[in-house]
This record gives C-alpha cells, structure tokens and sequence, in this order.
C-alpha cells in the first residue's frame, strides 16, 4: 500500500489555491464528489461485479448517493487528467442538489433516459 503523499499533498495545495474552473477535469470531479460527501452523500466506486448482474448493488430513491463504476473512471481521463470517455454513474437522492454541486465544478449529469434504469447517468464535463 502507497500513501501517495506527493499527490495527497498537491491535491491540497491545488483545492486552496487558484480558480477551480482553471484545474483538469479529473481534479474538478473529485472535487465535487468530496464536496457531496461534506453534504452527507454516500459515494461508492463499484467494481464491474457490484455494479450490474446478480451482485449489482442497489441504490434507494430516499438516500443521496451516487455510484461510479471503477473500471470506467480508470479509462475516463487521460494522463493530464481531461476526461476522453463518458463515466456513467449512479445517482439517487436529491439529483437536483448534486447536479447545481457538480455545475459549479464544470460537470453535469446527464440522465440515460432509460426507464428501466431511473437512477443512471452519464457524467460529462460541462461544455461552455
């Protein structure tokens, strides 16, 4: 186990330091998701087992979480952190609350439309 104290400590000096909208797109979803959880929101990142199939994990419309699919996130940015492909999420709770949070850090969450699936989103970075 790596404590990544370089990264952990650049993240920090980053998150209190200059214009958020002016960080990579990674930084800004990481942002976002630890400003939720500071609102009492359970993140999850699943892993492809616990996100679909027999084992997939459910989400309840009555608590604010919001679930990203690991594998996807590991292939989402590029080494500069700007995201190349879309991470779809889980997202339940007050979505409208979490959308205005992750707006303000320069993404969106896009609903699937699929009424099988009425928690599942994409996650995008907010064009304009």
């Amino acid at each position: 186990m790596r404590a990544r104290l370089k990264q952990k400590l650049d993240y920090i000096w980053r998150s209190c330091n200059g214009e958020l909208l002016e960080q990579n797109d990674m930084f800004r979803l990481t942002y976002a998701i630890e400003l939720a959880t500071q609102h009492y929101w359970t993140y999850h990142a699943l892993s492809d087992r616990d996100w679909s199939g027999r084992r997939r994990i459910q989400t309840s419309a009555s608590v604010n979480s919001i679930c990203l699919l690991k594998s996807a996130l590991d292939i989402a940015f590029n080494e500069e952190g700007k995201q190349i492909l879309p991470v779809p999420a889980r997202i339940s709770g007050q979505v409208e609350a979490l959308n205005a949070l992750l707006k303000s850090c320069g993404w969106i969450a896009v609903p699937e439309g699929d009424a099988c699936l009425p928690h599942q989103f994409t996650l995008m970075v907010r064009q304009g």
